[in-house]
């Protein structure tokens, strides 16, 4: 089964993309689609995102990143940067004298089973958050209108991270 991020997926999800543009255009006679002049001038879909988190505390980002979270430290550029690779996408955590707390969500996983990773990271120390007005279960699992599940998490400085399941992703 391709990973979210593998050509076939791409593929599929950008044909389905241009087949409902192309549908837009005909029926109501625009002259360009939504986004198709900037993604053909740019190309940038054909390139791997890098996620950036800013830190402060380096030692404890570390060790929650790598020995918590089990991704592969790849280098450690002080002052600059912890870089990890997270499943082939490079993630930077910057280091930072302080951070502004972000509101929402500042990077996620996909995950193909939540309960089963929500648990995983559980027995490892991670706290999953409550939020009030949110219809979580035992595990703090939001399943959405959509059937999407999401469980949020917070890393050492504060940063909020996620992990979600996808029903309609799934093949």
């Amino acid at each position: 089964m391709p990973r979210f991020g593998s050509n076939s997926v791409k593929y599929s999800r950008c044909r389905n993309r241009d087949i409902l543009w192309q549908k837009i255009h005909i029926a109501t006679g625009h002259k360009e689609a939504h986004h198709g002049g900037m993604a053909q001038s740019l190309g940038l879909g054909k390139y791997n995102i890098i996620g950036f988190v800013s830190i402060v505390d380096v030692a404890r980002a570390k060790k929650f990143y790598r020995d918590t979270l089990g991704l592969r430290l790849v280098m450690e550029e002080p002052p600059f940067a912890l870089v990890f690779d997270a499943n082939g996408i490079m993630l930077r955590l910057g280091m930072a004298k302080e951070i502004a707390p972000a509101h929402g969500t500042v990077l996620g996983w996909q995950v193909p089973e939540i309960r089963a990773t929500v648990q995983e990271l559980t027995r490892v120390g991670v706290k999953f958050e409550r939020y009030e007005g949110m219809d979580q279960d035992e595990l703090g699992i939001w399943t959405s209108p959509t059937r999407a599940k999401v469980a949020w998490f917070k890393d050492p400085d504060g940063n909020t991270l996620s992990l979600s399941e996808h029903p309609e992703l799934k093949g």
